[in-house]
């Protein structure tokens, strides 16, 4: 078994410590940085988000998962930047205001960071303006809003608007999801894509950022 497989292989077990381990093998081995991101770590999250899309894993098999492989990007990172290799694209995610739900949220961040994509997590409760500020910030794509609340959907409707009033109109997607969501709802507001889990949210994200 290849190095970059077995990494793969324990990042999908959330074997954090094998998986760090591994990964200096590899690069002790001279394997490339970006190699060993595109065929170890990410070919791991890949599968672990199928599988999660696929009800064949749950929750918990993801969160250490992530969890596995955010500790073999520590060990990539400085090497990553000496390779000169780009993310993907930027997206700021949040909860909106009023809404105090995380779980959905932190996992599509676990997905979106597991397709190379940079995510300014701005956490719960985000009001309008900082979505717009921090994709301003950051050169962003894409915003994501989660909602879990019926109440707080309406504050998506707010952002879209806000997004079509700026300079950020054309230049920015916005995505939604979250329990209460729908297709219909997305459609009604004008944002850009809804998605209904993280796994699907992570590949459309990476679709718009790389389009």
């Amino acid at each position: 078994m290849s190095i970059l497989n077995e990494i793969s292989s324990w990042l999908q077990q959330g074997r954090a410590p094998k998986v760090k381990a591994c990964v200096q093998q590899a690069l002790d081995e001279g394997i490339p940085a970006s190699e060993i991101l595109e065929q170890g770590l990410l070919d791991g999250m890949g599968i672990i988000g199928q599988k999660f899309k696929n009800n064949e894993v749950f929750v918990p098999e993801v969160l250490i998962a992530a969890r596995a492989m955010s500790k073999g990007v520590e060990v990539l990172r400085p090497h990553l930047v000496e390779d000169g290799v780009e993310e993907k694209g930027t997206v700021v995610l949040g909860t909106v205001k009023g809404d105090l739900h995380d779980i959905g949220k932190n996992l599509v961040r676990m997905m979106m960071e597991g397709k190379g994509l940079k995510v300014i997590d701005l956490g719960v409760d985000v009001p309008v303006e900082k979505f717009l500020d921090a994709a301003r910030e950051n050169d962003a794509r894409i915003i994501c809003c989660s909602a879990l609340l019926t109440t707080t959907m309406g504050e998506m409707r707010s952002v879209v608007e806000a997004v079509e009033a700026s300079e950020l109109k054309g230049k920015v997607s916005i995505m939604i999801g979250g329990a209460p969501v729908t297709q219909t709802f997305c459609e009604q507001i004008g944002a850009s894509r809804y998605t209904a889990d993280a796994a699907t949210a992570a590949e459309v994200a990476l679709e718009l950022c790389t389009a």
